[in-house]
């Protein structure tokens, strides 16, 4: 059984890297979203001797990591890990490989663990790459004002794991929407508005819509990722063990929802 579970996982990475559009979509999901954090640093760096010193004062850690994890970088990572999740699944779908993938190993359970397994592990790494690079980058660039950090200050670290890991939790939502919809278009429609329209509906002010938004990757994210007593109010304060959480939820429920997607119906 271990033998057999080490060749699918042997034939899911040769399925991914077989397309030529993976490394596109690897690369150009990482540019983009270092291109948003390094534009919104730069600017920082050269409006910064015009701030007042209120900024100033607030500018470590408050900005200096939101720099380095921008909504707009994390949005642009959110999509690009999510629909390469969805296509790992609906690809084969729609090519009808699927259907040689289960009459070669019945065991349709192990052919979705060696999926999950590939697509989660590929992503950690992409998202460890993404994370670091994004931080190292742009905090090289606030040291030229004396404002940058590092990795051993307060919070960061979390900061930049849990940056890292928006990428396998994204791409296994995906993963687990695809599995249950099995249509290219209608997946990533899907997944878009799960993971980016809905939070940008919700208002934290508001105590059920801070509840659903806390729920949802990206809530969790921002969560992680916020360092130091923000100036504004929080009307409903979570906690980070509170945010890990729901990244462990969306991880563990996509996958079970794709297992029992594929016991259920027809291939």
């Amino acid at each position: 059984m271990n033998t057999r579970f080490r060749d699918l996982l042997a034939a899911e990475w040769m399925k991914l890297w077989s397309l030529r559009s993976t490394p596109w979509a690897f690369a150009v999901g990482a540019f983009a979203a270092l291109a948003v954090n390094l534009n919104a640093t730069v600017a920082d760096y050269r409006n910064y001797p015009g701030y007042p010193d209120g900024i100033k004062e607030l500018f470590v850690p408050i900005w200096a990591m939101r720099d380095a994890f921008t909504l707009g970088g994390a949005m642009v990572f959110t999509l690009a890990t999510g629909a390469l999740g969805a296509l790992m699944f609906v690809g084969e779908y729609g090519s009808g490989q699927i259907r040689t993938t289960f009459a070669a190993v019945p065991a349709r359970g192990a052919v979705v663990a060696a999926k999950a397994c590939v697509l989660a592990a590929v992503m950690v790494v992409y998202g460890a790459l993404v994370a670091g690079v994004s931080f190292a980058a742009t905090q090289a660039v606030l040291d030229g004002r004396g404002v940058g950090m590092a990795i051993g200050d307060d919070g960061v670290l979390r900061a930049v794991a849990a940056s890292a890991l928006l990428a396998p939790v994204c791409a296994l939502a995906g993963f687990g929407i695809g599995a249950l919809l099995r249509h290219t278009a209608t997946t990533i429609v899907t997944v878009t508005g799960a993971l980016l329209l809905l939070p940008a509906l919700l208002d934290e002010s508001d105590r059920w819509g801070a509840t659903l938004l806390h729920a949802l990757p990206q809530g969790a994210w921002q969560k992680l990722t916020r360092i130091g007593t923000s100036p504004v109010p929080v009307d409903h304060p979570w906690t980070a063990g509170g945010a890990w959480t729901v990244y462990a939820a969306w991880s563990l429920g996509a996958v079970a929802v794709a297992l029992l997607a594929v016991h259920r119906r027809d291939v």
